[in-house]
């Protein structure tokens, strides 16, 4: 199992990252704020326009540290990576499955079906921990129709329906998300799922939330030796790290959704921490990003029992833990992709 190491997020501004022997450098108007060694990281991600020396890209790409550059607001712009590695016939046989209608299907309903039943988990959660002050009755509805579809996605062998069948489980989802806000509902409410940008404040915390785990996600796949473009429920589009997708489905809930839900019911940021810009799109604050990327971190560290290993890994480790996994299914290992579903 990959040690659980840590991810440098870089983002004061007018900083530049450099090398220095085996060390990461953070510069500003070249004054060395900060110096790490390399093989304590296992990713930098960067927010803002901020720069970095050819020397440091090429020691992260050497020593397999995940180097990703987004804006201020968490939208991605790069990545930075050394050579392919891994097992060139784990990489072909994922082409040729994904490839493979039938394939894609069985993958693609586990997805959603870890998806959809993290996402009951949530609301079920929410019910007990706050059963004098949720909304029960609509939140209940909700957790009987999820299981309904729960039911319907398990026997579903097509991709189209299964897809069909996400969206109306994402739709029952969210229309009482809401009722899970229990603080601060002046700031932070919500209607509907958007972004690029997002439009309110609940939604630009999603999607910042969603960026992180992306990073975590695509590099746990690198790390097994998957192709992170090349999915089996998001169909391939240049840019697009589809396999990285797919993996993020049950991961959602469990990691992003129930972290956004913590921070503002127990009033860990607020309103005064985002701006509404010209276009009409939200950002977070520099010292909102911050409290939020530590209680993301803080959150990697604590312990779950892992419902298909049996053991305890702490919670950054769940996203490797499913790479391993998916890799063993595709290399015939075992018999079919073991998901990861949250008791």
């Amino acid at each position: 199992m990959r040690k659980l190491l840590n991810t440098l997020y870089v983002m004061t501004p007018d900083a530049y990252l450099a090398k220095e022997g085996e060390n990461v450098l953070i510069r500003v108007q070249e004054e060395v704020k900060f110096r790490i060694p390399v093989h304590n990281l296992e990713g930098i991600v960067c927010f803002g326009y901020i720069g970095a020396s050819p020397a440091v890209m090429a020691l992260c790409a050497e020593r397999n540290v995940a180097l990703s550059f987004l804006t201020e607001n968490g939208h991605f712009l790069a990545r930075v990576t050394g050579p392919v590695s891994g097992n060139v016939l784990l990489r072909r046989k994922q082409y040729r499955m994904s490839d493979d209608p039938v394939e894609c299907s069985k993958l693609a309903c586990a997805f959603i079906l870890g998806k959809t039943a993290n996402c009951r988990t949530v609301l079920q959660r929410a019910l007990r921990d706050h059963s004098e002050t949720i909304q029960r009755e609509q939140v209940e509805k909700a957790v009987v129709s999820l299981g309904t579809r729960i039911e319907k996605i398990s026997r579903c062998n097509s991709l189209e329906i299964l897809r069909g069948l996400e969206g109306e489980a994402a739709r029952i989802y969210f229309s009482v998300f809401d009722h899970l806000i229990l603080a601060q509902k002046d700031a932070f409410y919500f209607c509907e799922r958007n972004r690029r940008p997002p439009l309110d404040n609940m939604n630009a915390l999603l999607s910042f939330l969603y960026t992180l785990l992306m990073h975590d996600v695509q590099s746990a796949l690198e790390t097994v030796g998957l192709d992170p473009a090349v999915g089996f429920l998001h169909r391939d589009r240049p840019g697009r790290p589809g396999l990285a997708l797919d993996l993020m489905e049950e991961l959602r809930p469990f990691l992003a959704d129930r972290l956004a839900l913590s921070l503002i019911n127990r009033k860990q940021i607020d309103a005064k921490g985002f701006i509404e810009k010209e276009s009409g799109g939200i950002i977070m604050k520099e010292e909102t990003r911050k409290i939020v990327l530590t209680a993301w971190q803080k959150r990697k560290q604590e312990e779950i029992k892992h419902p298909f290993l049996n053991e305890k890994i702490a919670v950054g480790l769940v996203p490797y833990a499913q790479a391993l996994l998916l890799a063993r299914y595709l290399r015939g290992d075992l018999d079919g992709y073991p998901v990861f579903f949250w008791k």
